[in-house]
């Protein structure tokens, strides 16, 4: 899997994010299991689902910001 673009995050809806958040983190504990027990052949995966995080707590921070500035 690809890592997102910043486009791609933008166009989630502002609710679906945190479960995207919450499914990405589960995938990243999952690959941390497999990178200590050896079985992790792609270990890139990691770098590339830590980035879609931050991307996304990002995005996330941006809209809560400009619904409190919007108020």
């Amino acid at each position: 899997m690809k890592a997102m673009k910043i486009e791609d995050v933008r166009k989630l809806a502002v609710e679906e994010i945190p479960t995207k958040i919450a499914d990405a983190r589960e995938e990243m504990m999952k690959l941390r299991f497999q990178q200590v027990t050896g079985q992790l052949t792609d270990t890139s995966r990691l770098k590339v689902l830590r980035s879609d995080i931050a991307r996304m707590e990002t995005v996330l921070r941006e809209a809560k910001r400009a619904a409190v500035e919007g108020a």
